[in-house]
């Protein structure tokens, strides 16, 4: 096992003036035996940011360490790492035995010691009973357990995971993150996990690297990450439905927005123009003319165990998450909302940063 460390790492394609580049400096610090996922939307630098870390695309400025050596010109084969990939990439003539011996064989280690490894990868992710499968003989979730077995035999220092849980069902997804779970609580491998699904960054992640636009916005539990944002956009990637953003000016206790004034339920930590965040989870909703932020009711979604209110606060559309044994508003109905000091989150309008 082993640290991996990115220093100040920028990808960019061809050069001069007319160079584009997708990474913009970016600088982590990866413990030994910590699971990292790297979120964010599609085109954000994620998935080229872990193939510099496989040695799959060069780097153009900065440096990569794995386990205090510094990697930046050493080959794929040499770095000690395992991928996973979306794909699953079996070759599907062979067994499923085959496919996870068939690095072992290439490095020509003794048959036994082959075999002791399969078999071990095998009772991990329960593939004992299909190791002379063929490929097209499993289901989604059974292939890509075959593509983690091969990585698991290679006793790699770290996992690399891009995107492994794309191609399965939203039940198959759910039940391979608990594998994925279970399987770092039992192995301890540094891994870096790559994906645009929220929830399963949220669920997997020790820490979690938040990408936008080839930079790094936010790193930290996803705790950290959920209940103080470091921007805006981290604000509205991280949740589902996202958290309720207003622009206006902050003076006092008291916030324009859109010509609208709303009540604060404590001062604004500064006057001027700011953002105004609060997660749908924290507005209260009340109704017969009780004081609060006036919100015209537009749409109900029922979700089961709770209720999604959709309306506008002023011009701005405001989401509000509800139990669903509350009795709902109706849609065209005039409601207030009301919050406390501590879920109100406070961000610059020019740089989107976090106050």
């Amino acid at each position: 096992m082993a640290s991996i460390t990115l220093k100040d790492v920028v990808k960019r394609y061809g050069s001069g003036p007319k160079a584009n580049q997708v990474i913009h400096g970016v600088n982590a610090e990866i413990a030994d035996g910590e699971f990292i996922v790297i979120v964010g939307p599609s085109g954000c630098g994620k998935s080229t940011l872990l193939r510099m870390v496989a040695g799959l695309e060069e780097i153009s400025g900065g440096t990569i360490s794995i386990g205090g050596r510094v990697v930046n010109d050493i080959e794929p084969s040499e770095r000690d790492i395992a991928m996973v990939f979306q794909n699953y990439a079996l070759y599907p003539h062979m067994s499923v035995f085959d496919n996870m011996a068939y690095g072992l064989k290439i490095a020509k280690l003794p048959q036994g010691e082959i075999k002791a490894r399969v078999d071990k990868a095998a009772k991990i992710l329960e593939l004992g009973p299909y190791l002379l499968r063929k490929p097209r003989e499993l289901s989604g979730g059974q292939r890509q357990r075959v593509a983690m077995g091969r990585a698991i035999v290679r006793q790699p220092q770290v996992f690399l995971f891009d995107e492994p849980l794309s191609n399965l069902d939203a039940k198959l997804r759910a039940q391979t993150r608990l594998e994925i779970q279970k399987l770092h609580t039992e192995l301890g491998v540094t891994s870096l996990f790559v994906t645009h699904d929220q929830v399963e960054a949220m669920t997997l992640a020790q820490r979690m690297i938040v990408m936008n636009a080839g930079r790094m916005e936010q790193i930290g539990t996803p705790d950290e990450v959920y209940h103080r944002p470091a921007t805006t956009f981290v604000a509205s990637f991280i949740g589902s439905p996202p958290m309720n953003l207003i622009t206006g000016q902050a003076d006092g206790a008291r916030f324009i927005a859109a010509g609208q004034t709303l009540a604060l339920p404590a001062a604004a930590p500064r006057a001027g123009e700011m953002i105004l965040g609060l997660r749908p989870e924290h507005a209260e909703l009340s109704r017969n003319g009780a004081a609060g932020w006036p919100l015209k009711v537009e749409a109900l979604e029922m979700l089961g165990a709770e209720r999604l209110v959709y309306g506008r606060v002023g011009e701005t559309l405001f989401t509000v998450r509800l139990d669903a044994t509350l009795a709902p508003p109706k849609v065209g109905e005039l409601v207030t909302l009301s919050t406390t000091p501590e879920h109100l989150h406070w961000f610059d309008a020019a740089t989107t940063k976090r106050v």
